[in-house]
């Protein structure tokens, strides 16, 4: 399955199909075969990279698709 990453109002990145995920070393988390997760971008989980529901009422974003503008050459 192709990789889809959703980025949820109020909330987390949640990462759904064949992926991996890393620290800066390159060391790879046991997922334990997940493959459905959320990922913390509110910065209050004691669980991140993982989101553990923090957020919850600390954290607003509406999230809505949009262009980027061009990319700088």
């Amino acid at each position: 399955m192709k990789t889809k990453l959703t980025v949820n109002n109020n909330g987390s990145l949640k990462i759904e199909g064949e992926f991996t995920i890393v620290d800066p070393q390159g060391n790879e988390y046991n997922l334990q075969g997940r493959e459905v997760v959320s990922v913390c971008r509110c910065g209050l989980s004691q669980n991140k990279p993982f989101c553990d529901g923090s957020h919850k009422g600390h954290f607003e974003h509406n999230a809505v698709a949009f262009d980027l503008p061009p990319r700088k050459v």
